[in-house]
């Protein structure tokens, strides 16, 4: 299994970076997609890293935010192959209250000339043999919405983010499962434990994505997340058999700096054009 990182937060020239995350993940002689960051830079980038994405028929959009879907826009117009899966509610608006109240859903450009080719799942769903998207049941995730200052318009209400848009795409390999999340809304120790009840018996041996650990004060970019918090999720990770957390996007540098304390070489850095094998 490869994985490429097409773009992220942070990079080094030639390649471009920018807020968002785009994975190219290569799995038993098929391309997938996973998000396209906020516009066709991870397009730029898969060219000079002498990656051919046109021609990948499968892709994944991991929740409803501009900052992994703006890419598609560009890429749907390009590749008249591909299909988009995502969670069926992830078309609604959604908001961040954190700073000046702002709109960060899926750009409606992209919706409005591209909708017919998003498909959207409800439950766990076998898109191929051995490649699941796994949705979240974890009750009470509003509350996480509620903390991180994100929100959802529901019937002309603004309401606390539930993260039901938010999927986990999973790979069933040889070495047992690698599990990517994004942003990891929802929390990730929900997030372990939903998949673990999707796929019994089956354990997760990977972690990638960000971790939405990154916040600001006075300018600066802060942790979250306190000590204790993020000294308890890497036990449990490391409880749950997961030898390798590969992190960026939305987890930021002063949570990356704790969880490698924690959890030492089990925790990695995403960064544009990192490739990795699993």
């Amino acid at each position: 299994m490869k994985i490429t990182v097409l773009v992220e937060n942070t990079g080094k020239e030639p390649l471009k970076c920018e807020h968002g995350l785009s994975l190219l993940i290569e799995f038993q002689g098929h391309k997938y997609l996973l998000d396209t960051g906020t516009s066709d830079i991870f397009m730029e980038n898969a060219k000079r890293l002498d990656e051919n994405i046109l021609d990948i028929k499968t892709c994944f959009l991991s929740h409803g935010h501009y900052d992994h879907s703006g890419g598609f826009g560009t890429y749907l117009q390009e590749n008249q192959d591909a299909v988009v899966y995502a969670m069926n509610t992830a078309d609604q608006e959604f908001f961040s209250g954190s700073g000046e109240w702002h709109e960060i859903g899926i750009p409606k450009v992209i919706l409005e000339a591209h909708g017919k080719r998003f498909h959207y799942v409800d439950k766990v769903t076998e898109i191929s043999e051995g490649v699941y998207i796994i949705p979240h049941n974890t009750s009470g995730l509003a509350k996480i919405g509620e903390r991180a200052k994100l929100y959802k318009k529901q019937d002309e209400e603004y309401l606390p983010d539930d993260f039901a848009h938010e999927l986990s795409l999973v790979f069933e390999t040889e070495k047992g499962l690698a599990l990517f999340n994004s942003c990891s809304h929802g929390g990730v120790q929900n997030i372990v434990k939903e998949v673990q009840e999707a796929l019994p018996g089956r354990n997760v041996y990977a972690y990638l994505g960000g971790l939405h650990m990154k916040g600001k004060q006075n300018g600066k970019d802060i942790c979250t997340f306190t000590v204790s918090e993020i000294e308890g999720l890497v036990d449990f990770l490391k409880t749950c058999g997961v030898e390798y957390l590969y992190t960026g996007h939305c987890t930021g540098k002063p949570a990356l700096e704790l969880l490698k304390t924690f959890g030492g070489e089990m925790v990695h850095e995403l960064t544009t054009g990192k490739i990795i094998e699993l």
